[in-house]
């Protein structure tokens, strides 16, 4: 155990030293992609990890933190860093209603629900013009131009939404959450009320994911219904980080972040410039053949698996041994 606190005080110093090492805005722009990426795949493995109710409609959160931040900006007049804050609590109010209505149904079906939940809203965010703008989108004016205060504040969201994921999984509410992804039926024989605490697991969930939309949209400063409340884009890509990273891990959605980030990135600029251009194009296809990797061979993704990875990169030293 002190092992793991002190490689995470490293990486946390290093992380904090970064911009003062790597001046380059592209490498700080790159990280800050990852510190939204590991608020949003933890959000989404508190609710589907830990207490098993696998969501494919998380770009619901994350859209309506955007929007709030957007529209409080475009229409109110009112800065949208409030919708760092707000944004979050938007969320948490449509989750209700989600929970509301998916709850309902269990597994594959909960599952479904969730998606087509996406699909509405990003109807809803395109056809009401008057409100969101449609596909124009939203575009507002960032506050900084350098991207030291963003990526200073998305590493510390990031670390609050891991650090807060930390602490509900060792209270009492982290033994619920894991009753009822192993067994609701017994969890409910137990006198555990599994359609309140399935509720509390999605409204911090929603929480997280809103404030990441929020923080987003003052970032980069323009959102669409196409980008924000993308199924591909925002909701796959969220179980991906998760899947990969480890799920009902910790850290695993944080190590999810750095890989599909950098491998996006990679096959995005086609290795840097190095490859021909049409590789660019491919990373789909390499997503999908390092999740099939994954399933196959460390079904508990990276941080799960660890222990097996590093027998079978040192088996050679495990075996003189």
């Amino acid at each position: 155990m002190k092992k793991q606190y002190i490689a995470l005080l490293i990486v946390g110093l290093f992380l904090l030293g970064f911009p003062a090492v790597v001046h380059s805005s592209y490498y700080q722009h790159l990280l800050i992609i990852t510190f939204i990426w590991v608020i949003i795949g933890s959000s989404w493995n508190l609710l589907a990890g830990y207490t098993g109710q696998v969501s494919f409609g998380h770009a619901i959160f994350f859209g309506i933190g955007a929007y709030t931040a957007g529209i409080l900006a475009t229409k109110l007049g009112i800065s949208a860093w409030w919708g760092m804050l707000l944004g979050g609590f938007v969320s948490m109010a449509i989750a209700l209603f989600v929970g509301w209505v998916c709850f309902r149904l269990r597994g594959p079906y909960f599952a479904l629900a969730t998606l087509a939940g996406g699909e509405i809203f990003r109807l809803i965010a395109t056809n009401w013009e008057s409100l969101t703008d449609g596909m124009v989108g939203i575009l507002i004016i960032t506050t900084f131009k350098s991207k030291l205060p963003y990526y200073y504040l998305s590493l510390g969201l990031a670390a609050a939404c891991i650090f807060a994921i930390h602490l509900i999984m060792k209270s009492k509410w982290g033994y619920y959450f894991v009753s009822i992804r192993e067994d609701q039926d017994a969890a409910e024989s137990l006198g555990i009320n599994t359609s309140l605490y399935k509720n509390i697991s999605l409204l911090v969930s929603a929480f997280f994911t809103g404030l990441a939309g929020a923080f987003y949209m003052n970032y980069m400063g323009f959102i669409d219904p196409e980008v924000v409340f993308s199924l591909h884009y925002i909701s796959i890509m969220a179980i991906l980080v998760g899947i990969v990273g480890g799920v009902a891990t910790i850290m695993g959605p944080a190590v999810g972040a750095l890989v599909m980030v950098g491998l996006q990135e990679t096959f995005r600029s086609s290795f840097f410039g190095l490859a021909p251009s049409w590789v660019s194009q491919g990373h789909a296809l390499v997503f999908g053949l390092l999740v099939i990797f994954v399933i196959m061979f460390l079904a508990n993704g990276i941080v799960g698996d660890w222990g097996k990875i590093k027998r079978y990169v040192f088996r050679r030293k495990v075996f003189r041994v």
